[in-house]
C-alpha cells in the first residue's frame, strides 16, 4: 500500500519510498514485491540494513531490494568484498553514529566503523537518525567525529557533496546545493 501511494503522489513533495525497522527481528520477505514495484516504475528507494543484523542483512538487502541508498549500513566495515561492492556501485550509506552507539550497535564510538567506511571510498554521510529518539544534531554530530576521530572540514565536505550527489532530486537542485556547501 506505501509504495502505491509513494506512485500516486510521485512529482509532489514525495520523491522515494524508505524502509526502516529492526531487521534482526523482521525479515524483508513481506517488502520484496514492493521493491519490486518501485523499481519497475522508476520510484528512488532507500533501506535500512547493516545496523541490527550483520553484513549479511546488507548483501540481501542489495540483492531483494536494490536501492541506491542504504540507512545505516554501518555492518558492512566487517566485509571487505561488501566494501568494494557498495564502493564500485555507488551505494550511498547514511550512517549515524550517536544511534548506533545508542541502540547498542558498538560499545563506544571509539568503535564504530565511519572512519573504515569513509576511507574505503565508499560514498557515505553523516546524519542525526530520528532525533525524536536520538537527540543529537548534525553538528553534535561533526563534533564527535572531530573529537574522537580527528574529522577535518574536508571530510564532512566530501561526505556532504556524496549527500547531495545520491540526494532525490533533479539536477538544477543539486548543483544549487553544491555551490553552497
Amino acid at each position: 500500500e506505501t509504495v502505491q501511494l509513494v506512485h500516486q503522489f510521485k512529482g509532489t513533495a514525495i520523491v522515494a519510498f524508505d524502509i526502516a525497522a529492526d531487521e534482526a527481528g523482521f525479515p524483508i520477505d513481506n517488502h520484496i514485491e514492493a521493491f519490486q514495484f518501485a523499481k519497475a516504475n522508476n520510484i528512488y528507494c532507500t533501506a535500512h540494513a547493516g545496523e541490527a543484523k550483520g553484513a549479511d542483512s546488507i548483501w540481501e538487502t542489495l540483492q531483494h531490494f536494490r536501492p541506491s541508498r542504504i540507512g545505516h549500513g554501518v555492518r558492512s566495515a566487517e566485509d571487505e568484498k561488501l566494501l568494494a561492492f557498495l564502493k564500485k556501485e555507488n551505494i550511498h550509506l547514511e550512517v549515524c553514529p550517536s544511534s548506533n552507539i545508542q541502540v547498542n550497535v558498538f560499545d563506544a564510538i571509539e568503535n564504530h566503523p565511519a572512519s573504515t567506511i569513509y576511507n574505503s571510498g565508499v560514498s557515505m554521510s553523516i546524519n542525526t537518525d530520528a532525533r525524536a529518539i536520538t537527540p543529537v544534531t548534525l553538528s553534535s554530530e561533526y563534533d564527535l567525529l572531530t573529537t574522537v576521530f580527528d574529522w577535518t572540514k574536508e571530510h564532512f565536505l566530501r561526505c556532504n557533496l556524496e549527500a547531495v550527489k545520491h540526494a532525490f532530486c533533479d539536477n538544477v537542485l543539486k548543483e544549487k546545493l553544491k555551490e553552497k556547501i
